[in-house]
Formats: structure tokens, sequence, C-alpha cells
């Protein structure tokens, strides 16, 4: 596991065993994520699939001039194969790559076992994923409003856990945004702020959790401190040990691949 770029601005994480390689979004760059996978001595011509949670741009910017390089398979609902099918911004490509799925289905691409899961957002039908692979589960759970007891339960006995902390609600309620798009960010179809994404991470933790990331920063209204030691402070007090390092708790960096976490 291993986050490429997760931020307001692009997302994408790589997923993989030792004979299949995914990833989850291609918001940013092909040359970022090239230069990710390079770091792992990868390259795109070694992914298998792309799995897309939604729509929006910092999710799908790169997807286009992927598929018509490469030709990776892509994941994602069919009313999210439908949206993407019409984004002119994406340029042309072949479109037979979209493969839809099911929500609460699992698939398989590969040795590595896909579960999609309903969030709420504001986009047409956002999903975020858990897989399965090498007897272990990882989960990338960002860009929703709210949460409830259906996708924890979706999302508990994970490895390895993204999940969003995008926004410190004090920086977002005093800062320059239009009141609009506060009240979207704010809202049921928004993002959690750094409490409700530590929140969040509190309900799933387990006693095997090897990796705990925290991502999708706001550049505007959160930075990586502050989402780290609220995120702390929210799980502080949970059941499996007193010293939250052990879940290798750090945040995803908006711009750098981080470093390959092995579950």
């Amino acid at each position: 596991m291993m986050t490429i770029a997760s931020g307001s601005s692009g997302n994408c994480t790589f997923v993989g065993t030792d004979t299949t390689s995914l990833l989850v979004d291609a918001g940013v760059s092909k040359k970022k994520i090239e230069e990710g996978l390079n770091k792992i001595e990868l390259s795109l011509k070694n992914v298998d699939g792309i799995l897309i949670t939604h729509e929006h741009i910092d999710h799908v910017r790169a997807i286009g001039v992927i598929s018509r390089n490469q030709g990776i398979p892509l994941y994602a609902t069919p009313q999210t194969c439908c949206e993407i099918s019409n984004m002119s911004s994406l340029g042309d490509f072949d479109r037979s790559l979209l493969n839809p799925i099911k929500v609460d289905e699992k698939f398989n691409i590969g040795d590595i076992s896909i579960e999609a899961h309903s969030i709420w957002h504001d986009a047409v039908d956002p999903v975020c994923y858990s897989l399965y692979g090498d007897n272990k589960k990882v989960s990338i759970a960002t860009d929703m409003g709210d949460y409830d007891d259906y996708l924890v339960e979706a999302l508990k006995d994970s490895d390895g856990i993204l999940v969003e902390a995008n926004h410190d609600i004090r920086m977002l309620e005093c800062g320059s945004y239009p009141y609009m798009l506060k009240q979207r960010i704010l809202g049921k179809r928004g993002h959690l702020s750094n409490e409700a994404g530590g929140r969040l991470l509190k309900s799933i933790l387990n006693e095997h959790v090897k990796a705990a990331f925290i991502g999708h920063l706001s550049k505007e209204n959160n930075y990586p401190e502050l989402a780290y030691e609220t995120v702390k402070l929210e799980i502080a007090d949970n059941p499996y040990t007193k010293d939250v390092r052990d879940f290798n708790l750090c945040v995803a960096d908006r711009d750098i691949p981080g470093a390959l976490i092995t579950l």
C-alpha cells in the first residue's frame, strides 16, 4: 500500500500483491503517477486496473491519457461510468475500458478481491473501497460528509486504512471560501473534518492495523500537523494501545509519494 497523492487537488493510491497492481483513483498527472510507481520499481505497464471512487476531477484527472496510452481497465459504478464517459475534459479514450461494478458485491482483479461501499458525497454515485489480498484487507475511504454503521461495518478488520481528515472546522469557517462552498464542505455530502475523520478511524481500529493514513487534506483549510494531532487525540483512548504510533499513524502527503507499506 502506498499513497501517491492525497489532497483536495489530486488523489491516487497504489495497492498491490506480488502478482497484481491496482490504483485507487488517478486524480494527478500521468507523470506524477509514473514517478510514484517508479519508486517501487513499477510502472503503469504493471497496473492491472484503476478503481474510481467518483467522477470529480481530483480523482479522474489522468484516466483519459492513461487509457489512451496504456489501455488499463477502469472500474466504477454504472452511474459513475456514465458521468466519466461524458466528461469532455478527459479527451477521447476507449470507453469500452470502463467496467461497471455493483456496490457491496465483490469482484476480482488478479488475486485481489474488491468491494465498493456507498458513501455520502456530492457526486452521482460515490463509493469507497475495501481490497483483499494475501490474507490482508486495505480500505480507502475519503470524500464523504458523514458516515454510519453500514460504513463502519464495511471498513472494520482492515490491516491498512486511509481515511479522510479534510479540514479544520474553525479554519474553514473563518477562511476566504464563499459561504455556499463552506456549507457544501460542512454538509452531509461534503467532507469529513479532522475530528470526524478521527472518530471514523477510531471506530474501525483493531489490534492488527499496520498502517493508518490520514488523507485528502485541504490545502487552504488544514495543515498536516493539525490534522495529525487532532486525529491522534480522537483515537487516544482506543482499547488496543496506549501509543497510537503502534498503528503507524501518519498523514498522506498531497504531492509526494509516501513509503510503500507492507502489511
